[in-house]
């Protein structure tokens, strides 16, 4: 046994406790008496026990009203009743008020009082595990209701941010929508990856759509122009069939704040709005 085990004996007869002292004398316990219940509780108002034996006849405090003080005190202990007195409202008595574990009749087998204390040890020990382990699960509980609060508020927080994020692009879809010339933009792979109202409507039939790649199509050849012979252009103006609409195209490099290139933005100026 790892822990100290300490047992108090309660009782105004000196050969009862005697007679308990030598019973544990080579058990690893540490025996602790009290010739009274006010004496009983002195001491566990300043040092924890495990097990309390009693006495049920005492003058001035009996058995039951000590236990039932002792376990305000110290609500874990296991308490004991040993009486001679065996009058069954007593033993009920006994186990109603002061919550008892055992009622032991005097005179007392030797063997049976030490199975029984070496029970109410692993009884006691058990019930520490489990409000030990209780401690812990509602600590958890707590830490995880806390964390899931956090949770929502930063699923929230991103949400907003979603939402947000989300009224940010619908208006620069609206702006670039409302802009009277065709605009479209191709990533460093040359897929497309946005347009406006007005190049769908006059790209609509060809492959120059949202996804498709411009690759192997005339445009491709402007892009390229960027890069002539290795060097970088501005920009470059072309004429340019976009579906059964001729005009020009000005194809240009995107640029991030940091001045990287990002991807290439095309305008495409159809005739009827240079001449109208």
């Amino acid at each position: 046994m790892n822990d100290e085990v300490k047992i108090l004996c309660v009782d105004d007869e000196p050969n009862v406790l005697s007679a308990l002292r030598r019973l544990f004398l080579d058990e690893d316990y540490t025996i602790i008496t009290a010739n009274s219940g006010r004496e009983g509780l002195d001491i566990i108002k300043n040092e924890e026990v495990q097990i309390i034996i009693s006495d049920y006849r005492m003058p001035n405090m009996n058995g039951v009203e000590f236990l039932k003080e002792a376990r305000i005190l110290q609500p874990d202990t296991v308490r004991i009743v040993l009486s001679g007195y065996a009058d069954a409202g007593a033993i009920v008595s006994a186990i109603n008020e002061g919550q008892i574990y055992k009622f032991i009749p005097k005179p007392w087998n030797d063997d049976e009082l030490k199975v029984t204390i070496s029970n109410a040890i692993e009884r006691y020990n058990l019930y520490k595990q489990n409000k030990a382990l209780t401690d812990e699960l509602k600590t958890r509980n707590e830490e995880l209701i806390t964390l899931n609060k956090r949770l929502q508020t930063l699923l929230a927080e991103k949400s907003e941010s979603l939402e947000f994020t989300s009224e940010v692009l619908q208006t620069h879809q609206n702006i670039i929508d409302a802009i009277p010339i065709a605009i479209a933009g191709i990533d460093l792979n040359k897929n497309m990856v946005l347009c406006n109202d007005r190049w769908n409507r006059l790209a609509l039939g060809t492959d120059y759509i949202i996804g498709s790649n411009i690759s192997n199509s005339p445009l491709n050849d402007v892009v390229e122009r960027l890069t002539n012979n290795g060097i970088e252009h501005e920009r470059v103006i072309v004429s340019l069939r976009l579906g059964q609409y001729d005009g020009k195209i000005v194809c240009s490099y995107f640029l991030n704040p940091q001045k990287e290139m990002q991807g290439i933005i095309l305008a495409f100026i159809d005739n009827d709005v240079i001449t109208q």
